[in-house]
């Protein structure tokens, strides 16, 4: 009897989509190691590696472009409308290429996160294809209006044949999808305890002034570091390899071994810019969060609102973060604003619900 096969199409935009992807394959793997995973990605392998144990296959393909970005907060919207553009054109030939991969490889589900065209290769294949986002790429792209609108329409129109959709808490409405589930915050599982991390980077930094530096995958262009020096009994983290040598700024460049969430335990703070991963796995921790805002961006309002209702938290402008003396870290944190408590199950329910459609396959068969 041949292995289960899972299918699963990462949007290509950042690595915010393909961690909290890899953190449900981790898990599925974990659950029925016997599930065989196909990580559809441009994301690069050791970002994946870094999340998921054991072996998957990687295939290296886009369906979307998300929104081209400089850094992670600099956008061409331009770029992107053009590139969009040819993903409409070659709908035909990539969902081709991939019913055949699915077929040939005898895949029985698609998890996509959350390329649209994904929707229509499950179709194509007579396959489910369940989704997974906090939004839809149509929503992005509606409030950008003229020739976006048409693009917008085109990703709606596919979203609508998703048969489930696992909606993710900091979510906007996602009205193109038929069936809406809400579940909890996805994200890694810290490898290492805070003693385990300070013994291991000798580190005495009092918790409350030791802040975890973390802007994505495209990181921030100039990040001001010289007003570390301002904070010389604070230590600072880390993973730009670009980063100048300061004695209070630890760099981690072992990113095989050391991942965001794992030095999350150190700190008693995260600073960041509007990211669903970064602030889903700092949520998960109970880590305050400082956070850039971000303009143009819709799901940056529903994420910066989120922090306002579910966590610690201080939102600085984007002059505040470039050209102050980061003063704002001596400021009183403000606390949650809702008295309700927000989900943090996400990545075991979707997990859970995939292991059960296989399970429920086997025995159908």
């Amino acid at each position: 009897m041949s292995l289960p096969v899972l299918y699963l199409a990462i949007t290509n935009h950042g690595f915010g989509h393909a961690v909290r992807m890899a953190t449900i394959a981790s898990q599925v793997k974990k659950l029925n190691p016997d599930i065989l995973l196909v990580l559809v990605t441009t994301a690069p392998r050791w970002l994946l590696e870094s999340y998921i144990e054991g072996d998957f296959i990687y295939r290296y393909r886009a369906f979307d472009v998300g929104v081209i970005q400089s850094d992670s907060l600099t956008m061409d919207l331009e770029a992107t409308l053009t590139k969009m553009k040819q993903y409409c054109l070659r709908e035909k030939e990539i969902v081709a290429g991939e019913v055949d991969f699915i077929i040939i490889n005898k895949v029985s589900l698609i998890l996509a996160d959350i390329p649209a065209m994904a929707a229509t290769i499950g179709e194509k294949a007579g396959i489910p294809c369940w989704m997974m986002s906090n939004f839809g790429w149509d929503f992005i792209y509606r409030q950008w209006g003229r020739e976006f609108n048409h693009i917008a329409d085109w990703l709606s129109n596919r979203y609508q044949l998703c048969q489930r959709l696992f909606r993710l808490p900091l979510a906007e409405e996602m009205a193109s999808f038929p069936i809406k589930e809400d579940v909890g915050l996805t994200g890694g599982i810290p490898r290492y305890t805070q003693s385990q991390l300070q013994e291991k980077f000798n580190l005495t930094t009092d918790k409350e002034k030791t802040v975890l530096l973390t802007f994505g995958g495209l990181g921030i262009e100039a990040i001001p570091y010289q007003n570390i020096n301002h904070f010389p009994d604070w230590q600072f983290i880390t993973f730009d390899n670009n980063a100048p040598n300061l004695p209070n700024l630890l760099k981690i460049t072992d990113t095989s071994s050391h991942r965001p969430v794992d030095l999350m335990p150190l700190c008693g703070r995260v600073m960041s810019k509007p990211g669903f991963s970064t602030f889903s796995e700092s949520m998960r921790l109970e880590i305050p969060l400082i956070s850039v805002m971000r303009e143009g961006f819709a799901e940056a309002e529903i994420l910066l609102q989120g922090l306002k209702d579910y966590s610690y938290h201080n939102i600085v402008s984007y002059q505040e973060f470039f050209e102050s003396n980061w003063d704002f870290l001596h400021q009183e944190l403000l606390p949650p604003q809702s008295n309700n408590n927000i989900l943090k199950n996400g990545t075991e329910m979707i997990a859970q619900e995939i292991v059960n459609f296989f399970n429920k396959s086997i025995y159908l068969s």
